[in-house]
């Protein structure tokens, strides 16, 4: 069975760094898509970057630029580099695992790690 195991959330001020870790245990499928999704209070849960197991990646127009994915497929491990937050990047960031046939909602989800960006 798999899990994903997230860490490296907390709080920083605005224009600060954080980097976000997530790991999967158990076999996971070699060809898959790994990724970050964040709820913000109130809001729906969006999209913010994936990677495909082979590297192609997928940014939200909103964190482009600032944000970076990267996997390191030996590990199992996707992580997100954030950098120049900004108080609209508090949220839930949630990791997702999912084969190429399913679905992003459909996937497996982590529990979630809070980011609180202060300004």
């Amino acid at each position: 069975q798999v899990q994903l195991v997230e860490s490296g959330g907390g709080l920083v001020q605005a224009g600060g760094s954080l980097r976000l870790s997530c790991e999967a245990s158990g076999t996971i499928f070699s060809i898959n898509t790994m990724g970050w999704y964040r709820q913000a209070t109130g809001k729906q849960r969006e999209l913010v970057a994936t990677i495909t197991s082979s590297g192609s990646t997928n940014y939200a127009d909103s964190v482009k630029g600032r944000f970076t994915i990267s996997r390191d497929n030996a590990e199992k491990t996707v992580y997100l580099q954030m950098n120049s937050l900004k108080s609209e990047d508090t949220a839930v960031y949630y990791c997702n695992y999912r084969p190429p046939w399913v679905a992003p909602t459909q996937g497996l989800w982590g529990q979630g790690t809070q980011v609180t960006v202060s300004s």
